[in-house]
């Protein structure tokens, strides 16, 4: 999810390192922070792939600073992730998110309306933090006051979600 953020916000526009890390860092908050030592080698692969154009140009000290810009093949992977997004991306909220930031990004409302409508397949689906055997349990389910606010919390998001999800789909 990572090169998919760095390529995402390079859609926008050319970014240094520093700012790019920063809006990474916004958009995935306190639970994933990104470290330069998983930034600047997701980087490299990409610039390496010919995704991502690299270009130095002085900065305010004597280093030099670079800007990085999405090339055509890039913008074309971009969307490509976008456009197949299923699994994980899908069922994890987190990288859900990420492909929610940058799914405007897909210039064909079909192919938007497509991942959405996996993500409220898969929000239809019966589940749970906490099963007994196969069975999902809910919040009537379980006594313990913390799991129950886990439950309560997550049945709250996820039926807000879909209502959301079906407005945009109508």
């Amino acid at each position: 999810m990572l090169e998919l953020a760095i390529l995402g916000f390079l859609a926008d526009e050319p970014l240094h390192g520093y700012q790019l890390r920063r809006r990474i860092a916004h958009l995935s908050g306190h639970a994933r922070p990104v470290s330069d030592g998983s930034l600047y080698p997701a980087i490299n692969r990409l610039v390496k792939a010919g995704l991502l154009d690299r270009r130095a140009e002085p900065g305010a000290s004597a280093a030099q600073r670079h800007t990085l810009s999405l090339t055509a093949p890039g913008r074309t992977e971009l969307l490509r992730r976008l456009r197949d997004a299923d699994g994980l991306e899908i069922s994890d909220s987190t990288r859900y998110f990420t492909v929610l930031a940058f799914l405007s990004q897909l210039p064909d409302t079909a192919d938007q309306h497509a991942v959405l409508r996996r993500r409220l397949e898969f929000l239809d689906q019966p589940s749970s933090f906490f099963h007994d055997g196969d069975l999902p349990l809910g919040v009537e389910d379980t006594s313990d006051p913390y799991r129950r606010g886990m439950l309560t919390i997550a049945r709250a998001t996820s039926r807000a979600e879909r209502v959301w999800l079906r407005e945009v789909l109508s």
